[in-house]
Parts: C-alpha cells; structure tokens; sequence
C-alpha cells in the first residue's frame, strides 16, 4: 500500500508535462519497451494496436514499443517479433500510432538490431549472419562476422529509414536501442568491440557507429523530431558489465551522441534508486543530464519489491511506495520515468497513481507475464 501522502505528492510531481524536441508530453510516465512476442511475420495486428492503446488510455503519457527491427538481414532473431520496414508492417505500425492518439498518448518507436544476440539460423531471415563490430559474442556461443565498412553504412541507413518511416506514419519521435548488449551497444562496449580502425579504440571511437546512426537519423527527420537514446551498464547476462567507471567516461561516452542530435537518453537501470557512482547520490539518468544537459529517463524496478527475474522464479513483485522516485523528480535528477511490469500487472497503473486511487493499484506476478511473451 502507498502512503496518502504520497499519493497526494504523485499527482502534484507526475502531472507536469514535459517537452522533448517538438514533442509535449501529457505527464512525466513513458512506459518502457517490452519484448513481446504476438505480431506473426513481424507485422503488428489490432491487438498490439489495442494493448498500447490501453496504457495511454489508462494514463501514460509517452509510449515507448517494444523493440522493432530494422530493415536489415541480420537485424533480428524471431518472426513473431516486430518488424519497422515493409508496407505491410508499417501500416501495422501506423494503427498502433493512431490508436494511441486516440486515446490521448504519445508513442515512439524503438528501432534494433540484435548484432552477435541473433541466433544462428534464426527467423525473419535464417541464412542472414551473425554480425558484429568484432563478431565477438556476449556469451560462450560461436562467434560471428566482423562488420565491414559496407556492412556498417547498411545498418546505418536501416535506421535512417526506420526513423524516416516513424515521422511518415504519424509516431511521435523515435527511440534506438542503445542498450543491454544489443548491436549499437557492442560498438560501446570495450569487451564486444576490439577494431583497430575508426570504430574502435577508445571510448570516443567505439561511439563513432552509435553517433553516425544518430546523425543519419536526425538527417532524416523534421529537426525537432525526437531522437531518444536507450543505454545501459549491464548487458544480458551480465550485469556488472559497465561502460563506464566514473563520469568522466560516461562523459566521452555521451557527449559524441549529444552532439549527433539525441534529445534524451533514456538510461536502463535495474533499480532506479541505486547510484551510479561512488560520491554521488544520482542514479544513471541523473549523470546523463547533468553531463550532456540533455532531458533523461529514468527506469528500474518503478513501484515494485522485487526484481523482473525473481516473477519467473514464482515470486509475486508487491507495491512499492514511490517516495524515492519523486525526490528525485522534484528536485529534476531526470525528467521521465519509464514503467515496466507494473504497467503489465496493471494497465491504469497511470491513472491510479496520478489521481490518488493506489489502494486500487494491482501488483505484478506470473498471469501478468502472459501479457509480455
């Protein structure tokens, strides 16, 4: 149970809009991208139209889908997950963006590639190699391609499409997958991305790809189209992976992308509450803002007691009060944040905790997970 106390802060500190780029955002809750796996073909039906049309409904202010792949061969690894390329995906899409509206969110998609995460023989495309900066894989799996310059200018214009088709078919902004190990984020990452050429190196270098697909899409779009940047510490499978041991790495790290033209980073965290760095009370996002003065979001484990992994093992997550997070919101560490499993467990977790009504809030266990896969 929340406190009323800070049922009543919530309303005061989450109804405040925000802007990002040309984009005015209802209130300060995005809901984080989730992983599902029901549009068949890549193509997004009236259900996936309805499943995140329910959430702006029930009072999210910025939606933020599920990763989608590019158009490129090896940007994926399943035909179930969706697809932003192709008429007949895109015309998925731009229901999903109109049914949002309708219900008075805002929405953006989130472009990916799974770079060396794509299984060998896997769907949409099977033949299609596992690519990488390096080919070198997160895990003990056998290693992949080494991207070459051809390689890298088509991934590029895979997104630059992607974010092109975004603005065309009526979204929001856009957000690219930056994070958790995926392709951009092993250009990133020292361990993934051993080149010796102008992707590689040092910090600035191996985040010469992730800004060059930055650039590509800014190039590509209104210049007030939001462009948010999805990054993170850890990766699948290892969470104390980080790419950045103090600030001032986080810094070389951010501000290249900065420059490109991201409007905010939005930085994966697996508890929000927890600080980045020794010295300092802010989390991730709230490092991100005060280095590149861009707007954040923040994200990890919103008004729950448990951690995602801990669902599958049977554990039901409890509410958590949220106090914490709105110190930081009302002293702006970040300006967003993202929720993830609470929005599965309960769609109007929004509007419930923005008009006082958290004795109604529903908490997140195993049906819940029915909605994700």
């Amino acid at each position: 149970m929340i406190p009323s106390s800070s049922a009543a802060r919530a309303t005061d500190v989450l109804v405040r809009p925000v802007s990002l780029g040309s984009l005015t955002v209802r209130n300060r809750i995005a809901m984080a991208p989730m992983t599902r796996e029901f549009s068949p073909g890549g193509v997004p039906g009236a259900d996936v139209a309805e499943y995140y049309a329910r959430r702006a409904a029930g009072g999210v202010g910025l939606i933020i889908s599920e990763g989608t792949y590019v158009g490129h061969a090896s940007a994926g690894t399943s035909d179930r997950v969706p697809r932003f390329h192709g008429e007949d995906a895109l015309a998925g899409w731009a229901g999903v963006a109109d049914a949002v509206h309708r219900a008075g969110g805002a929405i953006v998609p989130q472009l990916w590639h799974v770079g060396m995460a794509r299984a060998v023989g896997a769907p949409p495309v099977p033949e299609a190699p596992r690519v990488g900066p390096s080919g070198v894989p997160l895990d003990d799996s056998e290693p992949g391609r080494t991207m070459t310059r051809a390689d890298l200018d088509e991934v590029i214009s895979a997104f630059a499409a992607g974010a092109a088709a975004a603005e065309a078919n009526g979204f929001d902004g856009i957000e690219l997958h930056g994070a958790h190990g995926y392709l951009i984020d092993q250009f990133l990452w020292a361990h993934t991305n051993r080149r010796t050429d102008a992707y590689g190196g040092d910090a600035v270098s191996r985040t010469r790809f992730a800004a060059e697909i930055v650039a590509a899409c800014r190039r590509a779009v209104a210049p007030d189209f939001p462009i948010i940047f999805r990054m993170s510490q850890w990766k699948m499978g290892d969470y104390r992976a980080r790419l950045a041991e103090t600030p001032q790495e986080l810094e070389a790290v951010l501000d290249p992308l900065a420059e490109a033209g991201v409007d905010a980073f939005h930085c994966s965290t697996r508890r929000y509450w927890l600080p980045e760095f020794d010295g300092s009370d802010l989390n991730l996002a709230g490092w991100a803002k005060k280095l590149t003065g861009r707007a954040t979001i923040s994200v990890g484990s919103v008004g729950l007691d448990n951690e995602f992994l801990k669902t599958f093992q049977g554990q039901e997550s409890g509410v958590a009060d949220i106090d914490g997070l709105l110190d930081r919101l009302e002293r702006d560490e970040f300006d967003l944040v993202a929720v993830g499993r609470a929005l599965l467990g309960d769609p109007e977790w929004a509007t419930k905790i923005l008009n006082g009504r958290t004795d109604e809030l529903t908490p997140f266990g195993t049906e819940a997970l029915a909605r994700l896969h």
